[in-house]
């Protein structure tokens, strides 16, 4: 039977959960502020207040945002490169670590010794610029896929995890008449969903938080990402928001639809609120990837 706790425990309990509720609160509230103040009416949202309930409900500032034009092209841009770019990523950094997991490969020091040199040293960016224009990716979609490919960071996640994998899985396997390849994918790869999971939220957060690939190498409105475009929203509600929302208020008797302040914090929620979503379903194996990825008994 279970011994009753003491005070001493109780206490220390109580001051764990309000310790962790305190956490919740301060990490949460900024974002759900940020939803109240989309939601809520702009010329009402000018008179300041705003904490935890929308006063007068309206999505004009959503209405705003998505009857652009652009909005759901690049849409479709952003979902297509989070889509291609986290496979196509996965796919290759995966093959890359199993083959640097294996010591006795020719030349594994300088191979390692290669990769790790890019993740302190890089060519800038008008080399950078130079070397895309040269492979001729500029205003082509894979501008988005090929220069990031590699995550050398990741690799090593992965060639770790792998390296902690029983040998002798991989021996039985040769015993048994199968290849590396074979030995790969029907072997290493069911095994290594969990540190797969973990890599590919990275890689898809990172393909639908940029921006600034798509502002540089990219002219065509027909391939600018989602944050390219919102980027370019808030700048023009911003631009036009110069007077102040207080003169605004005064010089119009009229109820203001959006203000720079509601478009703000609706691109906010836009272009955040999809990949949070994605979240809850690799918490699982992003727990577990970290863990056993990043240490090596």
């Amino acid at each position: 039977m279970r011994s009753k706790k003491s005070i001493a425990e109780y206490i220390f309990d109580a001051s764990l959960y309000l310790f962790l509720t305190v956490i919740f609160i301060v990490t949460f509230y900024p974002f759900w502020n940020i939803l109240v103040i989309s939601l809520n009416d702009a010329t009402d949202t000018l008179r300041g207040g705003l904490y935890f309930w929308p006063r007068e409900v309206t999505f004009d500032s959503y209405l705003t945002i998505f009857r652009n034009p652009e909005i759901w092209s690049a849409i479709r841009v952003t979902v297509l490169r989070t889509v291609i770019g986290t496979a196509l990523s996965i796919f290759c950094i995966s093959m890359l670590a199993y083959s640097l997991s294996k010591r006795h490969l020719l030349g594994w020091r300088f191979f390692s010794f290669f990769f790790v040199f890019t993740m302190y040293f890089g060519g800038g960016l008008i080399p950078t610029y130079m070397v895309i224009k040269s492979l001729g990716l500029i205003d082509s979609f894979w501008v988005f896929i090929f220069p990031g490919l590699i995550g050398v960071f990741l690799m090593i996640l992965v060639r770790t995890f792998i390296e902690q994998l029983p040998g002798e899985i991989e021996e039985s396997a040769k015993i048994d008449g199968a290849n590396d390849l074979q030995i790969f994918f029907r072997i290493v790869m069911p095994l290594c969903v969990p540190v797969l999971a973990t890599i590919g939220l990275f890689l898809a957060i990172g393909h639908w938080n940029s921006w600034y690939d798509s502002y540089i190498y990219t002219y065509k409105p027909e391939l600018k990402t989602l944050q390219a475009v919102m980027v370019k929203i808030l700048n023009q509600f911003q631009t036009a928001g110069m007077m102040s929302d207080a003169q605004q208020l005064a010089q119009s008797s009229t109820r203001v639809p959006v203000s720079s302040e509601s478009i703000r914090m609706a691109v906010t929620m836009v272009a955040t609120l999809p990949i949070v979503l994605v979240y809850p379903f690799v918490q699982k194996y992003f727990v577990k990837g970290m863990m056993m990825g990043a240490i090596k008994s």
